[in-house]
């Protein structure tokens, strides 16, 4: 992977909505000068694989964000896939149950795919995870759709949210869970010259 130099100049804006990917810029100290949230269809396409989807869309997500020369946009997607099955974000509360109640009591994965634009150029790199949920009651679905966290999950839950209840095991990167896993996601901004940690040579 080509590596730029630091530009002490480069603003940063963040090609997402997410609050979760706000959250964990933070955690390194970082606040973009801007969000600007690409529109673009996120439907998959036919028998499309989980990890080909996710890579796609962030891919697509980054091709649309209009990116000023003194800027690097960064772009993210998240899904659930369990098997070759997409889970994105449920339409409604039924399909929020629907998810939970196939994810309940197995092992699935969630792969988080992160690019960064400058100029013409684009760095991209995925993360895979497994997470397992306990087997689930009625009573416990119930619960955690009545709070409402489900909405705008990939899967219909959140692991830094309530249903943290259900998870009894994961194997990976557990930002990359939340939304952005932060290492690889400073990798890629520092190959875009994006200064980091105080570098500013």
């Amino acid at each position: 992977m080509t590596t730029l130099p630091p530009d002490p100049a480069l603003k940063l804006v963040l090609g997402s909505g997410s609050p979760r990917r706000l959250e964990i810029l933070a955690l390194a100290g970082i606040s973009p000068a801007a969000v600007r949230a690409p529109d673009i269809d996120e439907d998959p396409q036919y028998a499309e694989l989980p990890r080909d989807y996710v890579n796609r869309i962030a891919r697509a997500k980054a091709d649309a964000s209009l990116v000023a020369d003194d800027e690097v946009v960064l772009c993210a997607d998240t899904t659930v896939a369990l098997g070759r099955r997409i889970m994105g974000k449920p339409a409604d509360a039924d399909e929020a149950a629907a998810f939970l109640r196939a994810l309940a009591g197995r092992r699935h994965r969630v792969i988080t795919s992160v690019a960064v634009k400058r100029g013409d150029r684009i760095w991209q790199k995925d993360v895979q995870s497994a997470v397992a949920l306990k087997r689930l009651t009625q009573r416990e679905i119930d619960w955690y759709l009545a709070t409402g966290d489900w909405q705008g999950k990939a899967g219909g839950y959140a692991i830094q949210g309530p249903a943290s209840a259900f998870v009894t095991w994961i194997n990976g990167s557990f930002h990359a869970v939340m939304g952005l896993p932060l290492p690889e996601t400073l990798g890629l901004l520092t190959a875009a010259g994006y200064p980091l940690f105080g570098d500013t040579k």
